[in-house]
């Protein structure tokens, strides 16, 4: 969405809500190409199960142009029903600003930052200049990743400072939102960040087990994006009741409902990702295919999923009361629309 000077942040504020999941590509079974009917079904069951936005993952083999194809046809799939996020996860900058004026052109919403692999600043002013400049390349809403992850704990042991969110806010009109993830373990950094800038921009922590403590505190109206398709509609649903006082309790109940899920995709997720600061987009896509999500083909690199993490994955949705799908595992790699 191409916003004038100035617009991008009231939007957000007004009409960002609700809970933000995660699209990721397929494709045929020679890998070869994108699946078109799996990534529409997969688009079309989003908006389903009550997703008002979905993050389009860049990190699954895609090549530039089969990435701008994904883009092409989530954007169509879901038309206005759903906020569209793109993820800005690209080798080099010059890559990332290609990317990012592509997915405007296409009616992307908003661009998620990333930093690339190769990315080593030497001080927080050239994190602060490498936002700016994708910035500067768009007139989308932007969501700063405020992510320990990036290895930047050398500048700051937060791993991404609230100084440098400060400069981002106050110099750069786009920024629509922050995506909050600092200073773990512990929510300590995250509540210094709502507290210092919920109300200037919309922060989010998208971590879904810590929603109800945000909701009551700090009014979060929008949360994402992560890997909540493996618990079907339930995460929308609980984050909506979270929302009213007088519906509270009754989201604590699908929030306990969900817990015994909750700890199996912790405990695979967390095994799995130790020092490897990437995500297991296999296992997210696997969680997916748990509850109706297309699965299927991505591209290496990729994190191999085994047999014991899929057991684990299916037995938490089971332990829950959640439905799952009956089919084998094998049915998994090849998709529910396999071409």
């Amino acid at each position: 969405m191409k916003f004038e000077p100035g617009q991008a942040r009231a939007w957000a504020q007004s009409e960002l809500r609700g809970v933000a999941g995660c699209l990721m590509p397929t494709f045929t079974g020679d890998l070869n190409n994108l699946n078109e009917a799996a990534i529409r079904h997969d688009a079309s069951l989003e908006r389903e199960l009550g997703f008002t936005g979905a993050l389009l993952v860049s990190e699954c083999g895609t090549t530039p142009t089969e990435f701008r194809r994904f883009i092409d046809i989530v954007v169509d799939e879901v038309g206005d029903d759903m906020v569209t996020i793109l993820q800005a996860s690209e080798p080099t900058l010059a890559d990332t600003l290609s990317l990012v004026r592509d997915a405007e052109a296409a009616g992307v919403d908003l661009v998620l930052m990333s930093y690339p692999l190769t990315f080593y600043p030497q001080s927080p002013d050239e994190v602060v200049e490498f936002t700016k400049t994708v910035a500067d390349a768009t007139n989308m809403g932007m969501v700063v990743f405020a992510l320990d992850m990036w290895n930047f704990e050398r500048l700051h042991p937060s791993g991404f400072a609230p100084a440098w969110l400060e400069e981002m806010v106050d110099t750069i009109p786009n920024v629509v939102a922050i995506k909050n993830e600092i200073g773990y373990p512990g929510i300590s950094g995250n509540a210094q960040v709502f507290k210092q800038f919920r109300d200037r921009v919309l922060v989010a922590d998208p971590m879904e087990m810590n929603c109800a403590a945000w909701i009551p505190t700090f009014g979060m109206p929008w949360m994402g994006t992560s890997n909540y398709e493996y618990y079907g509609p339930e995460i929308p649903r609980m984050f909506e009741l979270l929302q009213n006082p007088e519906t509270f309790e009754a989201g604590m109940d699908i929030y306990w409902r969900l817990h015994p899920a909750r700890g199996v995709v912790s405990s695979v997720g967390s095994t799995a990702v130790a020092g490897a600061n990437l995500v297991h987009r296999m296992q997210w896509k696997y969680q997916g295919w748990l509850n109706g999500f297309n699965g299927g083909p991505v591209r290496f690199p990729q994190m191999r999923i085994d047999d014991g993490q899929m057991r684990a994955l299916r037995r938490g949705l089971v332990n829950a009361g959640l439905p799952v799908t009956g089919d084998d595992d094998a049915e998994f790699f090849v998709g529910r629309h396999p071409k």
